[in-house]
């Protein structure tokens, strides 16, 4: 079972930068596609940004532009540059490993979650 840890999470102000970092333990890191989701309140988990093994990312439209998926895989480690952030910017944020190499935006594609990290954007 690969284990994944998230951190970088804060409180920020809007229109300042957060990198989240999602550490994932295992061989296997390379091959597979990894998603960042995140889930407010009262809302349903949405994922942000997800990165194939080859490199291909895809983003949710309120976040591109914004936000940058990338993959470290010599350091098993995926990182979401989040910049301009906006008040609706807050949630957990959930680093995800996919079943597959390619990118899916439907959370059950994913089969091994981190904890969740807290941002919140003040405004």
């Amino acid at each position: 079972q690969v284990q994944l840890v998230e951190s970088g999470g804060g409180l920020v102000q809007a229109g300042g930068s957060l990198r989240l970092s999602c550490a994932a333990s295992g061989r296997t890191f390379s091959i597979y596609g990894m998603g960042w989701f995140r889930q407010a309140p009262g809302k349903q988990r949405e994922l942000v940004a997800a990165i194939s093994s080859g490199g291909s990312t895809r983003y949710a439209d309120s976040v591109k532009g914004r936000f940058t998926i990338s993959r470290d895989n010599a350091k098993n480690t995926v990182y979401l540059q989040m910049n301009s952030l906006k008040p609706e910017d807050t949630a957990v944020y959930y680093c995800a490993k996919g079943l597959y190499t390619y990118i899916s935006p439907r959370p059950s594609d994913y089969s091994s979650w981190g904890q969740g990290t807290q941002v919140t954007v003040s405004s």
